[in-house]
């Protein structure tokens, strides 16, 4: 995670990503080509969560090949250590950092997931993770499964990144700014801000099933990891704590509907997610103890059926 604390305390996230992009042109010099990239993933972190389910959903399975990190990182780079050998079985090497120095030999910014890799070169593409599944939605659909979703439609799109914007400042990065905040006023503006927005999805969840146009779009997959995380991690490690996800009526009952669509719950792994907090972020939680609870039932009837899709 590319990061600053500013002077007020504010927690400052680096959003300069590498923003080579796989287009179905190739005009960045890297052409939508089946098996040729390694998308590379660690289940606890909430960016990489959203790339694995827009694979999963795309049906891009078989185009593109997925590699997994382990839940923790040290201050060089994520590392391959759930492989045999703490070896990714297709890049051949231990840490994500050297995809990063093949391409860029002083980077010098954080080795974050997602990122995509080139194969054949070895060398990191692109780390970008908004951009990222936005091409994956509108570049590779000539690898897209039959009935995949249309998860960036453009009649939709302005509306789509409009919420996606409030989503992303107030609620997906608006946790971190909360837990990582160095300041009391720094918390607390965070604080505030994400309940607000939480209490307007609420809301709008209150009168439509979906964020946008009345279907699943990207801008409810932004939303969704974050969700997913609140009770068991933001609300007590990031003292995200006015109220649970779990007394949002309208919130808790859409979050079960996403993770009740077919192929997401498969994403998921909550002690992975554990470890990779309360495990990984030591300076927030120094003795690493992993919470117990909470105890969530995500496969639990929901509510939202009641609307009408359109």
């Amino acid at each position: 995670m590319a990061s600053y604390v500013a002077p007020a305390g504010e927690f400052t996230r680096d959003t300069n990503y590498i923003n080579t992009r796989i287009t179905a042109d190739g005009r960045d010099g890297y052409p939508v080509e089946p098996g040729r990239y390694r998308l590379i993933v660690a289940r606890a972190c909430p960016w990489a969560n959203r790339a694995i389910i827009v694979r999963r959903l795309l049906g891009l399975e078989g185009a593109l090949s997925i590699g997994f990190c382990g839940p923790t990182h040290d201050k060089r780079s994520w590392t391959f250590d759930l492989d045999p050998g703490g070896v990714d079985p297709v890049l051949k090497i231990p840490r994500l950092q050297d995809a990063y120095f093949k391409r860029f030999p002083d980077y010098p910014k954080g080795i974050t997931v997602p990122a995509i890799v080139d194969v054949p070169s070895g060398a990191v593409v692109t780390n970008d993770f908004a951009q990222m599944t936005l091409d994956l939605s509108t570049e590779w659909t000539a690898y897209h499964r039959d009935g995949a979703p249309q998860l960036y439609p453009e009649p939709l799109r302005a509306e789509i990144d409009e919420v996606s914007k409030r989503v992303y400042t107030e609620i997906n990065n608006g946790v971190y700014r909360c837990g990582l905040a160095k300041s009391q006023a720094a918390y607390a503006e965070a604080f505030h801000k994400l309940f607000a927005a939480l209490d307007e999805l609420e809301h709008r969840l209150g009168r439509q099933r979906w964020l946008v146009g009345g279907r699943f779009t990207e801008a409810d997959l932004r939303l969704f990891p974050t969700l997913l995380r609140f009770d068991t991690v933001y609300y007590v490690l990031f003292k995200c704590n006015l109220r649970r996800l779990a007394d949002y009526h309208n919130l808790s009952n859409y979050l079960r509907e996403i993770y009740q669509m077919p192929g997401v719950a498969e994403t998921v792994d909550f002690d992975l997610i554990k470890l990779g907090y309360y495990g990984g972020m030591r300076h927030i939680n120094p003795n690493g103890i992993l919470p117990l609870g909470p105890e969530l039932d995500l496969s639990a009837p929901h509510d939202r059926a009641r609307f009408v899709v359109t």
